[in-house]
């Protein structure tokens, strides 16, 4: 079998079942275990898959830059967003983190909501310029262009210092081995210290996020209370992780 050829069977594979096994798929097709590794490895190097300990998982395809993430699926983010806002409270404290999703909840807030929203994305603290009742808490630090959130040093001390009722936490991918996952360590880093100053995690997750992996892990599904998803997808996707105790919002 030519290397295009395993490649190409090992990505229909991660389509259908979701993960592949190194040992067991080198076995079905009569060829090394270091054979099918070299092939994992440059599929990861082109952003094909994700590699994890002994095989390898779909890779998230949320890897665009912002601009470009917020032109694509603006429909089912906006159904998200909205599924997202009629989470929150009246006077409660919400960290809404950064990404193109998040940026739709704050739109969908009702306008004459009052609570506070604590933030470490620019983007959000301009879109909630619209609602006079909510008050705004930014959180400086060195910008980080991809993800348009702060980071850093001063931005982790601050963090640090606050207690929320709700995080609404922006992943790349949500699988039930990795948990929720992202493309930078550092930016995974500040994610699961809020996701520790909170009393509720809530991801909102197109499903082409779920059942996939990026390379740096946030919190295993465990720490999470809540997905929001588009609806209609197959039971398939979904049953892995309700499994995992999750709260399942359709949007």
């Amino acid at each position: 079998m030519l290397t295009s050829e395993r490649k190409a069977l090992i990505q229909e594979v991660l389509r259908r079942d979701g993960r592949l096994v190194a040992k067991s798929f080198a076995q079905q097709l009569g060829l090394s275990e270091d054979t099918i590794r070299r092939d994992l490895r440059e599929l990861a190097g082109e952003g094909l898959l994700q590699r994890v300990h002994g095989g390898a998982l779909p890779a998230s395809p949320a890897v665009a830059d912002f601009s470009v993430r917020a032109e694509a699926g603006s429909a089912v983010k906006q159904a998200l967003g909205r599924a997202g806002a009629r989470l929150i409270q009246p006077g409660q404290i919400v960290f809404l983190d950064g990404g193109t999703t998040n940026v739709q909840l704050a739109r969908a807030l009702p306008p004459d909501i009052k609570l506070t929203v604590v933030t470490h994305s620019p983007s959000i603290a301009v879109e909630l310029t619209r609602h006079p009742l909510v008050e705004v808490e930014l959180i400086g630090g060195r910008l980080f262009k991809h993800s348009v959130v702060t980071l850093g040093s001063a931005s982790a001390e601050a963090i640090a210092r606050i207690r929320v009722d709700l995080y609404f936490m922006g992943v790349t991918g949500l699988h039930p081995e990795t948990g929720a996952t992202t493309g930078d360590g550092e930016e995974a880093a500040h994610k699961r210290l809020i996701s520790r100053q909170s009393a509720e995690t809530i991801v909102l997750a197109a499903g082409e996020k779920l059942g996939a992996a990026s390379p740096y892990a946030i919190v295993p599904l465990a720490e999470i209370t809540t997905l929001v998803t588009e609806a209609g997808l197959p039971p398939e996707t979904l049953s892995p992780l309700r499994a995992a105790g999750l709260d399942i919002v359709e949007g």
